[in-house]
């Protein structure tokens, strides 16, 4: 459960946008359209969507509104990001001419500046605003009941009942734990419990390579902290393109980040008020290579997300799941015909704007008639440290889930004007296409603003146009953007053949 201040102006004004503890629950309908169990992202979108084709549409949420988005993910590591990013530029300004010397970070205001943004930002997300849309908001824990019904269980102990033509299932997914001796008892942080920090970890240990862990430690890193990554992954971002992850190991080492990757904990222990995480590298046959040891002031699990579907009484509902999601076909569709699922708990795609298509397939198969299939369009993502990592689509790899042979075509920034000028040349962006048909299949931005560099492929790629398609594309000069212009003249000399040579050779003296 996301921790708030209770004595911080900003977390009071947050909770009191998505989570009023004054909050009156409506007078059951008696019957809903739809009935949405969590409101974090496809929640809130699938209730929002609903109420405005004219459905009555129930939300009932337990804990803050707006999920993990808002409150304990996008939003605060966003505002985090977004100061160490420029903590890094000033101590780079003498390269671009100007005096500075090191900046003096002052972490309380850091941290309250992102508890203002996100303050700011929560009314988008609240109560309020959804009543406002014509949606019944019901604070309290919801399971179901049966079928069709469902119960609210008020902060009296009291009970709603919810009866529902359809519903919805967007509980979300919170953090992995480890069962490992020494963590549960260690107080580790999570992130849930990180953005609630007012005093900067002299040390700080990250576990987990993946996209939040380098993202926070990075940001921790370049605030001050001393950081140590320890994982069982042998590289940073393991699920990325490889050549991008190296870029952003280099990155993170560059701002002091230690790693040691390849290596299982052991157990943690506290020792002189300090916390000691104990690791081993692995070795064949059961045997050890290596062992050691890092401590810190906090240990920040990062490990990944596990969907939430205990206590939602899914098995009076008919509604199959298992530790990995609640079991939805392509149009996400439970096991019981009524109700769907999307976001987190479906165990799919763990994103923000994943959860928000999801939701909008949802509508669509539940009031008309569609066939939205989750799985129609190519999924993107972006991993915010710096250099940046965005990807959409198949890697070059992927041979054998595309059925036919790939192909990559890439492009460094140096070789970019703006880059040259900006003093951003580490990075580049790579396509992915189909040998034979040149159909373009993915793409990856790795570099400063790759997400919304990536935005130049996404359509592209999801309409399965041919690579050479980007060529057609007349970027302003000097942009980053014009790399896809760059790649789609590199996929057009693909086509450029000897035997093409030979034959455009021959029609060029014709005419003369």
């Amino acid at each position: 459960m996301t921790k708030l201040l209770e004595d911080d102006r900003y977390d009071r004004e947050l909770r009191a946008a998505v989570a009023p503890r004054d909050w009156r629950n409506p007078h059951p309908a008696e019957r809903y359209d739809l009935l949405v169990l969590g409101a974090g992202t496809a929640g809130l979108i699938a209730a929002s969507i609903a109420a405005g084709l004219g459905a009555r549409v129930a939300l009932v949420e337990q804990h803050l509104m707006g999920g993990d988005c808002l409150n304990a993910g996008c939003v605060p590591s966003k505002a985090l990001l977004a100061a160490a990013h420029r903590i890094a530029a000033a101590r780079r300004l003498s390269d671009y001419g100007a005096s500075g010397g090191e900046p003096v970070v002052d972490f309380a205001a850091v941290m309250e500046r992102m508890r203002r943004l996100r303050a700011q930002i929560g009314p988008h997300d609240g109560a309020e605003r959804f009543r406002k849309l014509g949606v019944d908001v019901f604070r309290g824990r919801g399971s179901f009941a049966g079928p069709d019904l469902a119960e609210v269980e008020q902060a009296d102990g009291t009970l709603l009942a919810l009866s529902f033509k359809r519903a919805l299932i967007a509980t979300g997914a919170g953090p992995m734990t480890l069962p490992v001796p020494g963590f549960a008892e260690a107080d580790c942080l999570t992130n849930e419990t990180l953005f609630a920090l007012t005093e900067l970890p002299r040390e700080l240990v990250v576990v987990g390579a993946g996209p939040i862990g380098a993202e926070m430690a990075q940001a921790f890193a370049r605030f001050g902290s001393k950081v140590r990554i320890v994982a069982l992954d042998s590289r940073l971002l393991p699920r990325e393109d490889a050549e991008a992850a190296a870029l952003v190991d280099q990155a993170l080492r560059a701002d002091g980040v230690e790693m040691q990757l390849g290596a299982g904990l052991d157990r943690l222990e506290m020792r002189g008020g300090k916390k000691i995480v104990h690791w081993a590298v692995p070795g064949p046959g059961g045997t050890t290579l290596e062992r050691g040891e890092v401590a810190g002031d906090d240990v920040l699990l990062a490990l990944g997300r596990v969907p939430r579907v205990e206590g939602l009484g899914l098995e009076q509902a008919g509604v199959a799941y298992t530790k990995k999601g609640v079991q939805v076909d392509e149009g996400l569709r439970t096991t019981n015909p009524r109700i769907f699922a999307a976001g987190d708990v479906a165990g799919l795609w763990q994103f923000t704007h994943a959860a928000d298509h999801m939701a909008r397939i949802v509508i669509r198969n539940a009031f008309f008639f569609g066939r939205g299939r989750h799985a129609a369009l190519p999924m993107s993502w972006c991993t915010y440290t710096d250099p940046e990592v965005a990807h959409v689509g198949l890697y070059g790899n992927e041979s054998e889930r595309a059925g036919c042979a790939l192909e990559e075509l890439r492009m460094d920034f140096k070789e970019l004007d703006r880059a040259i000028l900006e003093g951003e040349t580490e990075g580049f962006a790579k396509i992915v296409i189909e040998r034979e048909s040149g159909k373009l299949r993915g793409a990856t931005v790795a570099g400063p603003h790759a997400g919304e560099i990536l935005a130049g492929a996404l359509l592209p790629v999801a309409q399965g146009l041919k690579a050479t398609a980007l060529a057609s594309a007349i970027h302003p000069y000097p942009t980053i953007a014009s790399v896809w212009g760059r790649l789609g003249d590199a996929a057009n000399r693909r086509r450029f053949t000897p035997f093409a040579a030979k034959l455009l050779g021959g029609l060029i003296r014709l005419r003369r």
